[in-house]
Parts: structure tokens; C-alpha cells; sequence
């Protein structure tokens, strides 16, 4: 069993989770009192963390925060145009599957439909909110794609797997750098927002967009049944995805950059957030068999160079994950290097669960 700065990587998750349990009532998470993938990406860490521990306290505390906005008829409130609001939806899945309580299927029927009045481009891509017409961003993939994915498994409507490989498609296609092997944070298929380039891209490469896309490529190839021809197409690009990753990590800390390719610049900073999403890409694609083995000792060095740059512990043991930038959209460089740095954000400690969760699992291989 490994531990990192005497901890297992579970133990990690657990510190975190326990933390911010102390802190927040479930439904008082930030932004409180609102169905937001803010709280469901921290809440599928803890997710993650009860399969792996089956502390009971842990799906207590997911299942509250869905039980305080969800009603008996399953109804509750969320925003109807844009993606970000079906990511929650990835709790109710597993508490129907649990519980078998029917509010939680018919509320997922309900973030299901969004899919059929979604905005798209001529394309069919989803645009990514409805007050950014015409954009799809890379961080859409993962706020509705494995959602969808499932709830399409579960409820036998394989359209829906078809309809999110295509919305794959055409984000690898419209954002890919041929410079750099990354991707852009997204494009404007119109071409008429101030950043889009030329090619209506975008003209960054962001930390944070990069690694919900790096994440949900190693989550797709997963959820896919066997023999779906995606299915080998998705491990090549996370194998080429990866290795061009590692070309950007620092080599002091083992970290990666708020604009991923430009750490050469003096005011770009190490970024918590996305440095935990490609620790947990990169040790779950390890352990899923999808990448070679060899390929661990960079999660690893990511992982310890959080907790030695971006973790605190107080005398009680209370965990604080700086260095987390808040949320942002798409801009120009100097747009993401003044973004706001902070503490425990839920984006940040989120990802940085789920990744413990994945460095534990390789332990335990």
C-alpha cells in the first residue's frame, strides 16, 4: 500500500470529503440551494468514495443534497438551456439504481429531455449555454455526455450513446491544435464572438476544459460495451492525448498550467484543478488497462506535487486545496490569467477526490 505524505490516496478522499461535510450542510454547498454541477462534481467524488469505502455516511450526504431539491413527483428546479445542468443528473442514476425510488428515474427523464430542446449548431452540436449561441466547449462533453450514456444503457435508448459520440466528434474535430496534440477550449461555429479565431476556435488551450475532456475520453471508453466501435478509436486518442499532456507537465512540480502550453510565461500559474483531472485521466486509464502501465509514475508525480504544492492541513486536520480557478468561460490569454485563484472550490476539490480515488484503486491492482 502506498501513502503520500502518510496518507493513502483514499485516506486523502476521505479528509477532503470529511472536511467539507464538517463545513456544509448538503444543500448549503456553494452555490447553495441549487441543482449545479458545481456540487454534483464534488458529490460523484463522494460517490466514488463510498463504493470504495461503503461508509454509509458518505451516500447519506450525496443522497440528501438530491433528496432537499428533488421533490416526491420528482420535479425541481434547473436551468433549461444549457449543459452544465444535466451533470447532477449523474447522482440520480445511481440512487435510482440504489433505492429504486421513482422520483429519482423521473426527475432523470426530465434532465434526459433537455437533450431534445438543446440549441445546436448546423452541425448538431449542443450549444453549450443558450447565451453563447452557436459555441460548444469541451467542458459540455462531460456536463451531459455520461449522462446521457448511461441513462441511454439504463433505459434502453442506444440513440442517445450514437447522439453523444457525435457530439464528440465534432468538438475532436473543430478544437484540435495540430501544434500542440491538445485541444482548444472550444469553437464558435458562427465565428462572430470576439475570441474566435479564423477557424472559430478558440485561441487558448485551458487547464480546466482540457482535463474535463481528457477525463470523460477514459470515462467513455469505460461506459462503451465491448465491441462498439468507438470504443478502440477513443483508447488511441487518449493514448496520443496523454502523451502530449506529459510534454506540458512541469518538471519541478509535476503539475500543469492554467493555459496548459504557455508555462513559460511569467504571469501563467499551476492550476489545481485541472493538474487533478489529468491525474485522475491518467491513473484511471492505467488502471483500466488503456494506456501502459509506465505511464503511472506521472500521475503519481502530478499527485504528490498537489498535495505538496496546493494542499494545506490545519491542527484538525481540515483540508484546503488551493490554486483553484474559478469558473470561467472562454477568453482570450490574459482573460484566464486574471481569473480569480481559490481555496476549496468545488471544481478543484471535486477533481482532486476523484482522482485520490483512482491513485487508491491502482494501489489496491
Amino acid at each position: 500500500m502506498s501513502t503520500y505524505q502518510n496518507k493513502t490516496g483514499l485516506e486523502w478522499a476521505e479528509t477532503a470529503c470529511q472536511s467539507l461535510m464538517n463545513q456544509y450542510q448538503p444543500i448549503l454547498l456553494p452555490p447553495e440551494n441549487r441543482w449545479h454541477y458545481h456540487q454534483g462534481v464534488f458529490l460523484c467524488g463522494m460517490y466514488d468514495v463510498w463504493l470504495q469505502t461503503k461508509n454509509k455516511v458518505y451516500f447519506d450526504y450525496v443522497k440528501e443534497y438530491v433528496d432537499k431539491l428533488v421533490d416526491e413527483q420528482g420535479n425541481f428546479l434547473f436551468a433549461r438551456g444549457e449543459l452544465d445542468a444535466i451533470q447532477p443528473g449523474l447522482l440520480l442514476l445511481p440512487l435510482y439504481k440504489e433505492t429504486g425510488d421513482k422520483r429519482y428515474q423521473l426527475a432523470a427523464l426530465k434532465l434526459r429531455n433537455l437533450l431534445k430542446t438543446l440549441n445546436r449548431t448546423k452541425q448538431g452540436g449542443f450549444w453549450h449555454k443558450d447565451k453563447y449561441p452557436y459555441q460548444m466547449w469541451l467542458d459540455g462533453l462531460y456536463m451531459a455526455g455520461p449522462f446521457a450514456i448511461q441513462y441511454g444503457q439504463m433505459f434502453r435508448e442506444s440513440e442517445l450513446i450514437d447522439l453523444i459520440m457525435h457530439q464528440e466528434k465534432l468538438m475532436r474535430e473543430h478544437t484540435f491544435d495540430e501544434k500542440t496534440g491538445l485541444y482548444f477550449h472550444g469553437y464558435d461555429e458562427s465565428k462572430e464572438t470576439p475570441w474566435a479565431t479564423a477557424k472559430g476556435h478558440a485561441p487558448e488551450i485551458w487547464g480546466r476544459a482540457l482535463g474535463w475532456y481528457s477525463m470523460v475520453l477514459v470515462n467513455f471508453i469505460e461506459l462503451l460495451e465491448d465491441g462498439h466501435p468507438k470504443k478502440e478509436e477513443l483508447r488511441v486518442v487518449v493514448q496520443q492525448l496523454i502523451d502530449r499532456l506529459l510534454q506540458y507537465q512541469d518538471k519541478e512540480t509535476g503539475l500543469w498550467y492554467q493555459v496548459i502550453d504557455k508555462g513559460d510565461r511569467e504571469d501563467n500559474w499551476l492550476e489545481s484543478s485541472c493538474s487533478s483531472l489529468f491525474v485522475y485521466a491518467i491513473a484511471k486509464a492505467v488502471n483500466k488497462g488503456y494506456i501502459k502501465e509506465k505511464y503511472f509514475k506521472s500521475a503519481k508525480f502530478g499527485y504528490e506535487g498537489i498535495l505538496k504544492h496546493k494542499v494545506s492541513l490545519d491542527e484538525n486536520d481540515t483540508f484546503q486545496l488551493h490554486g483553484i480557478s474559478i469558473g470561467t468561460s472562454i477568453g482570450v490569454y490574459d482573460y484566464y490569467i486574471n481569473r480569480e485563484s481559490s481555496v476549496n472550490d468545488l471544481h478543484g476539490v471535486g477533481a482532486f477526490i476523484l482522482a485520490s480515488a483512482q491513485i487508491d484503486q491502482h494501489d489496491y491492482i
